[in-house]
């Protein structure tokens, strides 16, 4: 099954997880820690990045990773395939050091999303049981944040402090900012892990719902790049969205004109004409986002547009199309269609998309 692109561009943020070759612990040793370290210093030297968390595990690495060009691919390519190289040529050993591939889900830079990030990844140990309760979270050896917590002048260049400090509302890299940094680590310590994180486990982005429909307007703008490889399911899902709330502003139709009318409604059908043409979105929820009945009811609708016994519906007035708007709902459900709000500018030409 082909890959799903990597999605680049200039300023992006990333929440990255890497693991080890069947599981093995092969940061258990701290000259390992020092040595994938120091390639990844490197790699930042060489691309620009910049770090503002990172925490190195017996069996896995988190990073939060801020990417000033969009060279993610390239820059990964380069520091594990020749930390992998060099380890292996000092250890003597062959083979592959990580598993598959690594995951890279896009962070939003506004908001509070960098710093629930961070804090994800520097709670990594303490969840993981490799501290005891009563050792502070920067006293995990293979974390950034006891770095994090030094003075300017101690830290690698590469770790981005400002920012970080900045999305967690804390003005100025000062001592006492440092500190209230480090406490409201602790105090989240004892808190259960929040709902929103799944999506840096296993989501596709993490971030505001503005920062969704972005990120899926950039994938339809290379709509024809993208069909090398499949696109996340939940981008698919924001593609409907836009697409059907640019229909409904076309034809100058309130959400509620789709419930209104019938099902097989000419319209509706060829909304959802286009729909299943620009994406893989089911036939469950086109019907449930038209009001179209069940799938079968679609289906049928569908089968007898191909065959010419449905009217053709009259083409919209001409008219230059509005923004697309930005979606309100959730994307884990079929969403019941809102009246259109204020759009998100569109991607400028800076966005990329790469395989790895």
């Amino acid at each position: 099954m082909p890959r799903q692109p990597r999605i680049e561009y200039p300023g992006a943020l990333y929440h990255v997880t890497t693991r080890t070759n069947r599981g093995e612990p092969l940061f258990r040793a701290p000259e390992a820690v020092e040595e994938l370290l120091a390639e990844l210093g490197t790699a930042c030297r060489k691309t620009g990045w910049r770090v503002p968390a990172f925490c190195v595990l017996p069996d896995h690495v988190h990073l939060v990773l801020e990417t000033p060009l969009a060279n993610l691919v390239s820059g990964m390519k380069w520091w594990l395939g020749t930390f992998s190289l060099r380890y292996n040529r000092r250890h003597g050993l062959r083979g592959h050091l990580f598993a598959a591939r690594y995951r890279a889900v896009p962070v939003d830079p506004e908001g509070p999303f960098l710093f629930e990030a961070c804090l994800h990844v520097w709670l990594n140990p303490a969840r993981a049981g490799l501290l005891a309760p009563e050792q502070p979270l920067a006293a995990y050896p293979g974390s950034s944040l006891a770095a994090t917590l030094q003075p300017p002048e101690q830290r690698p260049a590469w770790l981005a402090v400002d920012r970080l400090l900045a999305a967690a509302g804390l003005s100025g890299d000062t001592p006492e900012a440092r500190q209230a940094l480090a406490a409201r680590a602790e105090a989240r310590r004892l808190e259960p892990a929040p709902r929103s994180w799944r999506a840096l486990r296993r989501g596709w982005c993490f971030g505001s719902e503005r920062f969704r429909a972005e990120l899926a307007q950039r994938a339809r703008a290379l709509a024809g790049q993208l069909r090398r490889a499949p696109v996340p399911h939940e981008a698919q899902i924001e593609l409907g969205r836009l697409i059907l709330a640019e229909e409904l502003a076309r034809r100058g139709w309130a959400a509620e004109e789709l419930a209104r009318r019938r099902k097989t409604d000419p319209e509706k059908v060829a909304i959802a004409q286009r729909l299943r043409r620009e994406t893989p979105l089911s036939l469950r929820w086109i019907a449930a986002a038209l009001h179209m009945g069940s799938p079968y009811t679609l289906r049928n609708a569908l089968i007898a547009a191909e065959r010419g016994a449905l009217p053709t519906p009259a083409a919209p007035a001409a008219a230059t199309p509005p923004p697309l708007p930005t979606p309100e709902r959730d994307v884990a459900s079929p969403p019941a269609p809102q009246t259109p709000p204020a759009s998100p500018a569109p991607p400028g030409d800076d966005f990329s998309v790469a395989w790895d």
